[in-house]
């Protein structure tokens, strides 16, 4: 018989695949205030064993959770494998474009965050996009 084809990867399976091959992210729109969902998913990523380094330019130099701020994506001296946006939907596509530039292989839009034309551009450039999802949801 003929070789049957894969069916294509659920939601779930996608998340566990992303979470097991991912090992460095960095958080643009980092927050230094403990009831934003920025701060706990950094919190809740590092937990996990990932190394989460945070970009906001209005806390660039200072540390967040162990971590050095980094005004932008390109000042981030490491690889960075991933790079999850909490940044309103208008923002995301100057960071997926950044994304790009740094030669990230995710782009991740947090719940809220949806941009078509800044996703499209993402995988055409070769980079898994995940969009208006949670990873610290996903990845529990």
């Amino acid at each position: 018989p003929p070789p049957r084809e894969s069916p294509p990867m659920t939601d779930a399976q996608q998340a566990r695949q992303l979470a097991d091959n991912v090992k460095t992210i960095a958080l643009a729109g980092a927050s230094d205030k403990h009831h934003r969902a920025a701060h706990g998913v950094m919190g809740f990523l590092q937990s996990r064993g990932y190394r989460v380094i945070p970009v906001n330019p209005r806390l660039a130099g200072k540390q967040l959770l162990g971590e050095t701020v980094y005004a932008q994506l390109a000042d981030i001296p490491m690889a960075v494998d991933m790079v999850d946006i909490f940044r309103n939907s208008d923002d995301a596509a100057q960071t997926s474009d950044e994304t790009i530039a740094i030669g990230a292989k995710v782009l991740w839009m947090q719940l809220g965050v949806i941009n078509e034309p800044a996703a499209e551009r993402a995988r055409k450039a070769g980079l898994t996009v995940v969009m208006d999802r949670c990873p610290a949801i996903d990845w529990r």
